[in-house]
């Protein structure tokens, strides 16, 4: 399944996962699966700037 959200959403719920974990007021149970969120926020953030990243160079074959 592909998440159609934008970098930028998907940056702002991986601030609030992060923002839950540092509070520390998550049960262990919790906790897990909020840290497997934030790694799947991680990864489809570093996804979308990757194919940015190639779209730039594309138009900009200097950079």
């Amino acid at each position: 399944m592909t998440d159609e959200r934008t970098f930028e959403e998907l940056q702002k719920e991986l601030q609030d996962v992060v923002q839950r974990l540092e509070k520390g007021d998550v049960a262990v149970d919790d906790a897990i699966a909020l840290f497997r969120r934030g790694e799947e926020l991680y990864r489809a953030c570093v996804e979308r700037l990757r194919a940015a990243e190639l779209r730039i160079e594309e138009l900009d074959p200097r950079t």
